[in-house]
């Protein structure tokens, strides 16, 4: 035996013993079932929200737990998500506001405004979705509690002052490019804010990397991605009105 076949036993004196192959039964396939659910539901088009429900259910029954468990987990996930506040103080609000008129009261407001436009509302919305939410004010806007009763009736009723009656097509384009305004603008606009939950999970996972950076840096560099996002959206919105034009005409 040689020096360097010597010095490699000396290094690794035996292989480890070979474990047993895994067995797969069906305690561990069972909980499985769960992805199974989300492709047929996703396959046949059915409601999401109940396909996951209903999978998320199937996967902690098969798993053991009880249906009094699966329920507390899904009591808890609710409360941790803070859409207690919206579901049971918002909405009910909205509601009762829209029962009592907003939409129809907003949709006179706008149709006063003669050099109000769908284009220039939802690019005022924009800015100022964007400009808060860089603020760190990100409940200021919203899909439930500002786009349907306020912003979409509004640039609804500019559209309908200047073309007249409108299409449900173009009605329902107003609509996206509405909520696609919110989303838009406070999703570039929060990485702006120093003590947002995007920043802080974006440093966390840099971090993990072995890459560390500020808070501040991050911050610092999501100003010129906010500042092309609402540049190339803002000119989408400056040609919105000629393209709602041309497609009502066209229908």
């Amino acid at each position: 035996m040689g020096r360097e076949t010597r010095r490699l036993h000396a290094l690794y004196p035996g292989r480890p013993a070979r474990s047993k192959p895994r067995t797969f039964s069906p305690e561990t396939v069972l909980p499985l079932i769960g992805i199974l659910i989300v492709i047929v539901g996703f396959a046949l088009k059915l409601n999401p929200l109940a396909v996951v429900a209903a999978a998320a259910i199937a996967t902690g029954l098969a798993a053991g737990h009880h249906l009094a468990e699966v329920v507390a987990a899904f009591g808890k996930a609710f409360i941790d998500s803070r859409s207690v506040a919206v579901v049971w103080l918002a909405l009910p609000v909205i509601g009762l506001l829209e029962r009592a008129g907003l939409k129809e009261r907003a949709r006179t407001v706008i149709a006063r405004i003669r050099v109000a436009t769908t284009g220039r509302l939802l690019l005022a919305y924009l800015a100022l979705r964007q400009i808060t939410a860089a603020l760190g004010l990100t409940a200021l806007g919203g899909h439930p509690q500002m786009v349907r009763p306020l912003i979409a009736p509004m640039a609804e009723a500019a559209a309908e002052s200047r073309l007249g009656t409108i299409t449900q097509r173009v009605r329902y384009r107003i609509r996206a490019h509405a909520a696609a305004v919110d989303n838009i603008g406070v999703f570039f606009g929060e990485d702006i804010f120093i003590a947002i939950g995007s920043i802080l999970l974006i440093r966390a996972f840099l971090d993990g990397s072995g890459i560390h950076v500020e808070a501040t840096q991050l911050a610092l560099w999501s100003i010129p991605t906010a500042v092309c996002a609402f540049i190339i959206h803002a000119t989408r919105l400056m040609l919105l009105d000629k393209q709602l034009a041309a497609e009502n005409e066209a229908e």
